[in-house]
């Protein structure tokens, strides 16, 4: 049980995974860093609140703090931006150059008698089993 539990944990997908996972979640750490200290400072040359984290308004005694949401946002957005063109943008078109997005299925046509699709060079339906001409 210990060496399957070994096996599967020194398995590539399960390693990478973790790398993955942690080198993420530091990433996410240095882009909140960057939101908070660098970029809502700027913000907060145009506003009046010291601390964009800290910008609320009050309803009725509840508070909300749409700085902190802003500040969510940004670091979202940002994450989300490096993943799509570092990340996602190289696949597709590594993709799209070596064929990995073609469709390689046979060309398919109905069969007269039970409409499932079948090769368009098929003579015999391999659901119903009818004789079906060769198309043309």
């Amino acid at each position: 049980m210990l060496k399957e539990f070994k096996k599967f944990i020194l398995r590539g997908n399960v390693v990478d995974l973790a790398v993955g996972v942690v080198i993420g979640a530091a990433f996410t750490t240095v882009v909140n860093s960057v939101v908070k200290d660098m970029i809502t400072p700027i913000i907060t040359i145009f506003g009046s609140s010291k601390r964009f984290a800290d910008a609320h308004f009050t309803i009725r005694g509840s508070e909300f703090l749409y700085g902190d949401f802003l500040n969510t946002l940004i670091s979202f957005l940002i994450v989300a931006a490096v993943i799509f063109f570092i990340v996602v943008q190289p696949i597709n078109k590594l993709n799209e150059r070596f064929g990995g997005g073609k469709d390689t299925e046979a060309p398919t046509r109905k069969c007269p008698h039970c409409l499932s699709k079948i090769p368009k060079e098929a003579t015999k339906c391999m659901f119903c089993t009818s004789e079906i001409k060769k198309a043309t």
